[in-house]
């Protein structure tokens, strides 16, 4: 799925990264728990959190992950903006809860693996 569908079913604003909405994710994390995050490990993912800190950014980094969209309304502060900028990454916010984000995503096919199962 594209960032810039992503972008349109989230009803998302882009606060980094608007030149690369053409970027294909393959799946999605949904969590506020960055040892969540650290167990993922999965490549092209997007990350959905309502923690809004630079650690978010700083894991997502190591993971590999490139796109985090923050739920619940969260508007990134501008060292997060700032930090994105500088390591490529694409900063989305929504006003929906990380339920009802996942869900979205979910039903219109950008699904999870885990343990190489494809669930659904």
């Amino acid at each position: 799925m594209k960032l810039s569908e992503v972008k349109e079913l989230l009803n998302a604003e882009v606060y980094a990264g608007a030149d690369r909405l053409d970027t294909e994710v393959c799946e999605a994390c949904g969590s506020d728990l960055m040892s969540d995050v650290l167990a993922f490990v999965k490549d092209r993912a997007l990350l959905l959190t309502g923690l809004q800190n630079l650690q978010v950014l700083r894991t997502a980094e190591m993971m590999d992950i490139e796109v985090v969209v923050f739920v619940r309304g969260k508007v990134p502060t501008q060292d997060i903006i700032d930090f994105a900028a500088a390591h490529k990454m694409v900063i989305m916010t929504t006003e929906l809860p990380m339920y009802v984000s996942c869900g979205i995503l979910y039903s219109n096919g950008l699904q999870s693996r885990r343990a190489g199962v494809r669930l659904g």
